[in-house]
């Protein structure tokens, strides 16, 4: 079951639900939220070799040499080339209850010129606290060009029975906890 508009408006005006900078009325759809693209990305440094499967350490230090940081500001473009991927980040900070949880969809009018928007990550945990990363693909033959600003996704809401157990911002190993710009995978920090 997801909260319709009515609900994710009572949600915001009581504080349940945080989103910052709070969405405009005609940003709120039927059942989720338009969220806009911030401006900052990574990217990947061609030519690199990525041991999903580390030995050691240190994977967080390597994810840091293996993608760049790229920043534009509001209204600026990012171009994404065909076959080129990119983690990018939304404008809006999300807080969710611990009773509560995101799921992030892409745009379809985008995905039809070939921007995926993200590859993995649509759940968004309960008790989350943070902006998110996006995980751009471009499956297009275009080049295409993203603006800080622009409508990039939505998010619906997913009430829980019950709170959870495991609120993803107090969770000690929480890898992304509070995450204010895109970051590499902390995937070594499992290990």
């Amino acid at each position: 079951m997801k909260l319709a508009d009515v609900d994710i408006r009572a949600a915001l005006a009581t504080g349940r639900l945080r989103i910052d900078p709070r969405p405009a009325e005609q940003e709120i759809g039927a059942v989720s939220v338009d969220l806009q693209l911030g401006t900052t990305f990574r990217v990947l440094v061609p030519g690199q070799t990525v041991d999903l499967a580390p030995s050691g350490g240190h994977w967080q230090d390597k994810m840091e040499q293996l993608m760049t940081l790229v920043e534009i500001r509001h209204g600026e473009a990012f171009y994404l080339h065909p076959g080129a991927f990119a983690l990018g980040i939304t404008r809006q900070r999300i807080t969710l209850p611990d009773d509560m949880a995101g799921r992030l969809d892409g745009r379809s009018s985008l995905a039809r010129v070939g921007l995926m928007v993200h590859a993995t990550a649509h759940t968004i945990d309960p008790g989350w606290d943070g902006r998110i990363t996006l995980e751009f693909f471009n499956c297009g033959k275009w080049l295409l060009a993203m603006r800080a600003g622009m409508h990039i996704c939505a998010l619906s809401f997913e009430p829980l029975l019950s709170p959870t157990s495991k609120p993803y911002a107090r969770q000690s190993g929480a890898k992304y906890r509070g995450q204010d710009s895109p970051l590499p995978s902390r995937l070594g920090r499992l290990l």
